[in-house]
């Protein structure tokens, strides 16, 4: 199975527009989460949830029982379209977004590329998403039913383009109250670099009123305590890790999850993720680690190409793992594989 899924990546997928592939993925996925025959035999082939089950990470990341380590990080699946089918492939949790509280189309022309050569790929996309409002209505009709009840979902919050940083609390807070009712936690993401001046937000004094405003208003919203996470970029200074670690030590904040994509390359507009990030998004959680209380949990995402990477990041501190990029590349059996390894070290 490695091998057919190299192949198509290799001789269809790198010679195809990515966001075209992207949309018809979505398409499919959703079809797979329809139809429950479809979605169970995916789900035997490559979920194998029993086996995933790690009882060490217990409920103190998201209130729930995680089935295993590895989570798809944000971006695939922009608007929970396709929640049940990437559950079935494997993820022991799906982030959903980034979504911003009106909906948006992004940015305009060309906006995603692979770079195959450096095992990365390349996106200005800009939040486009369906807006909360739809996106809430989504999460609704999924967890109405038992099967969309038992996928841990995170939502990833972003800003509105059109918004000003002075109201980057307003809409932060409106979002939350529409999709804090239906998410197993909650990420501020502050540092994507697709949005102008978004990632200023990460500056304490920017930061700390939204996520007091976020988790007040989650509580509020959800009726429970939802756990909060603040997303860093890897390009923060050391010095500028370690004050967002200060903010979330003196918040309720569950903890941080580093990375997002860089900028930090010469390929042009837009965040670079994969491969280039691998030593860079491992240093940042360690920092992390070394920073945050003991009871603050931290997501590693960046650069987790195989069982070395994914084992470097836990060691650094990681509590759970989020991968992208390397599922684009090497496909469904390779989560698998890397599942199966982390948690029997097969």
């Amino acid at each position: 199975m490695d091998n057919v899924y190299s192949q198509i990546f290799d001789k269809i997928l790198v010679r195809t527009d990515a966001e075209k592939i992207h949309h018809r993925t979505i398409w499919a996925l959703n079809i797979v989460g329809r139809i429950q025959p479809l979605e169970r035999i995916i789900a035997a082939r490559f979920s194998n949830r029993a086996l995933r089950t790690v009882p060490q990470v217990g409920k103190d990341v998201f209130d729930r029982p995680v089935p295993g380590y590895v989570g798809l990080a944000a971006g695939l699946d922009k608007n929970a379209e396709a929640v049940v089918a990437l559950d079935a492939l494997g993820f022991a949790f799906v982030e959903i977004g980034t979504v911003t509280d009106q909906p948006q189309p992004g940015n305009e022309g060309k906006r995603l590329w692979r770079h195959p050569s450096i095992d990365a790929i390349r996106n200005r996309m800009g939040f486009n998403n369906d807006g909360a409002d739809v996106i809430a209505k989504r999460l609704q009709k999924l967890r109405s039913t038992k099967r969309g009840r038992q996928v841990i979902v995170g939502v990833n919050l972003g800003k509105n383009k059109t918004v000003p940083a002075e109201g980057a609390v307003e809409n932060y807070v409106a979002s939350t109250k529409k999709l804090a009712r239906w998410a197993d936690y909650l990420v501020i993401n502050v540092s994507s670099p697709n949005t102008p001046g978004l990632r200023d937000l990460q500056a304490k004094e920017a930061l700390k009123p939204i996520l007091e405003a976020v988790i007040s208003t989650a509580e509020e919203a959800a009726g429970r305590l939802v756990p909060v996470f603040v997303k860093i970029a890897p390009d923060l200074e050391d010095e500028q890790i370690m004050e967002v670690c200060d903010l979330v030590n003196s918040s309720k904040a569950r903890g941080i999850i580093a990375t997002n994509t860089t900028i930090n390359h010469e390929l042009g507009e837009g965040g670079l993720s994969g491969r280039p990030l691998t030593q860079r998004a491992a240093a940042v959680v360690r920092i992390v680690k070394r920073t945050l209380n003991a009871d603050k949990k931290i997501i590693g995402v960046g650069g987790i190409w195989n069982e070395v990477d994914a084992r470097r990041m836990l060691e650094a501190g990681a509590d759970l793992l989020q991968v992208y990029t390397s599922f684009i590349f090497q496909g469904p059996a390779w989560l698998k594989k890397l599942n199966r390894s982390l948690v029997h070290g097969e």
